[in-house]
């Protein structure tokens, strides 16, 4: 058994390093994302990420997330926006009040009041 955990292991960074290893041109950024478990992990990450171009890593536990991408095709406030569409708030980019309560119950984390762009506020400038 620990020796398939093992292997399990092996194969999730093998997958993120030949993922992040497709990215030409590579940028990476470290930024915190309000979130609170797995199933806003896997949000977080499928909101930001987009094949050959940004792999967005989310910690739970820190709730930082590294932003790889390329460069010349887009950039870390396009990723935040992204990711602030799918309910949750980076240190740029807050989700609207309407994409937050659709997260599910155990998603929807403590939101305190900032002086961040919401992502209706970013389509009015």
């Amino acid at each position: 058994m620990k020796s398939l955990k093992k292997i399990m292991i092996a194969a999730v960074v093998l997958l993120s390093i030949s993922v992040s290893a497709q990215v030409k041109n590579k940028k990476t950024e470290t930024v915190k994302i309000s979130g609170n478990c797995e199933m806003c992990k896997k949000k977080i990450e499928t909101a930001g990420s987009l094949k050959k171009v940004a792999v967005v890593e989310w910690d739970v536990n820190s709730k930082m997330a590294t932003l790889t991408y390329d460069s010349t095709k887009t950039n870390s406030d396009e990723i935040l926006s992204r990711i602030a569409k799918a309910g949750y708030d980076s240190e740029k980019f807050s989700a609207t009040e309407e994409q937050y309560k659709k997260l599910h119950t155990c998603c929807q984390y403590d939101r305190k009041p900032t002086g961040r762009t919401t992502e209706r506020e970013e389509h009015k400038h």
